[in-house]
């Protein structure tokens, strides 16, 4: 970290050390992080959680799994025609200690329905959630309350990326197990034993880092693991570096993760092991993605980092259902002002926007020139259901010329 415009000036580090404070014997808590200066992304993060083994694919590789194969053929061919991708994206979404907020997203997602528009690309196509999908460990038990009775209502497909609460399994279950049972059955059709009384079926991902080839983007979703700001295998690298390679180089790209790379809350921050997994698949491929969603930060952030003559989007969308917020640091008690930019690897980033106090998703929009990305705000647990969703941010970028707009 070099230099930084606008927000808070400051000095190399990200600000107090991670480790817990202790004295005489005893261990405290730790201090939060960016207290003095800030920082997207911790360099030497503190040690928490354990690396598990994945567990084995439902699929073939390369791992992908077309749109097709899970929406209605006129729907399909409608975002054929039309040439427009709508979905919906979130993380960090089961509301174990309380239910209302993920009942309160879950709420204006169905409310972004139309009701039976004669062009189906009108209606968003899927969810996509960023991990983190039913706390605290993945357990099969939890799968009803946390996933499928809150979404009961949810009309379209929902595909996903775990998180590290997803694979932190408590024996007798095993790691990402309940996740491959609801989200990565090797045919459609399948009706969980999680699901209960909601007619939902699971979904046919073919891996737990898999790819969603459609009419309009590719997606490249990963799993960072369970360890604190993530891991990824040296078989998962290989794969991510031969897909950005060989996808379709006349459509944009996404790549999403739980773990994000940048981030200036002052809970988790960014991730180095995410941000060299990215570098190394782009060093690897000559191909740059045009967008990275994450979640794990339960909030929402919006980043722009120019590279190489071009920008690519980080968007963290944490907050889709889990209580706890997380908030944007305060800098010497100081708020953060965006945009801030801070150089990272020689690379200028810039905190464009942030919300932390209230529970979110995006509502994206592909079409061949540009994407479309609106985070919406939805009530807090205390105020009137009839409030609705309100927007917060609306972002493009230029799929011609690889630029934020």
């Amino acid at each position: 970290m070099a230099t930084q415009r606008g927000g808070h000036s400051g000095h190399g580090g990200g600000g107090s050390h991670s480790s817990a404070h202790q004295g005489n014997g005893h261990i405290y808590g730790r201090p939060r992080f960016n207290q003095h200066s800030l920082s997207f992304r911790r360099k030497h993060p503190h040690e928490r959680g354990v690396f598990q083994p994945l567990p084995q694919p439902t699929g073939s590789p390369p791992y992908r799994l077309d749109l097709s194969d899970v929406i209605p053929a006129d729907q399909y061919q409608d975002i054929t025609n039309q040439q427009r991708l709508i979905f919906h994206t979130a993380g960090d979404l089961g509301g174990i200690k309380d239910p209302v907020p993920q009942e309160r997203v879950a709420q204006s997602l169905e409310e972004d329905f139309l009701p039976d528009p004669s062009d189906k690309s009108l209606n968003p196509a899927f969810f996509y959630a960023l991990g983190d999908c039913v706390y605290f460990n993945g357990e099969a038990a939890d799968y009803y309350d946390q996933f499928y009775l809150p979404y009961e209502h949810y009309v379209a497909p929902i595909l996903a990326v775990p998180g590290n609460h997803d694979g932190d399994a408590i024996a007798p279950e095993t790691s990402l197990a309940a996740f491959v049972r609801n989200f990565c059955q090797p045919e459609p059709g399948y009706h969980s034993p999680d699901a209960r009384d909601d007619t939902r079926t699971a979904m046919i991902q073919p891996n737990v880092f898999w790819t969603l080839t459609t009419p309009l983007i590719s997606i490249v979703g990963l799993y960072s693991n369970v360890p604190e700001h993530g891991v990824i295998h040296p078989d998962q690298q290989e794969w991510l570096n031969s897909e950005l390679a060989n996808l379709p180089g006349d459509k944009p790209l996404i790549i999403t993760m739980h773990h994000p790379v940048y981030s200036a809350d002052d809970h988790h921050s960014g991730s180095g092991t995410m941000h060299e997994a990215v570098n190394a698949a782009i060093a690897a491929s000559g191909r740059f993605p045009d967008l990275v969603l994450a979640g794990h930060v339960h909030n929402y952030q919006r980043f722009t980092r120019t590279t190489n003559g071009r920008d690519i989007l980080y968007v963290v969308a944490g907050a889709g259902g889990y209580h706890n917020l997380h908030r944007v640091a305060r800098v010497n008690d100081d708020r953060v002002t965006p945009p801030v930019t801070l150089v990272e690897d020689g690379d200028e980033v810039t905190l464009e926007k942030y919300l932390d106090d209230r529970h979110s998703f995006l509502r994206l929009e592909v079409t061949p020139t540009e994407i479309v990305g609106k985070c919406y705000s939805v009530p807090r647990p205390q105020e009137s259901w009839s409030q609705g969703a309100n927007l917060f941010d609306t972002f493009r970028f230029d799929l011609v010329k690889h630029q934020a707009l």
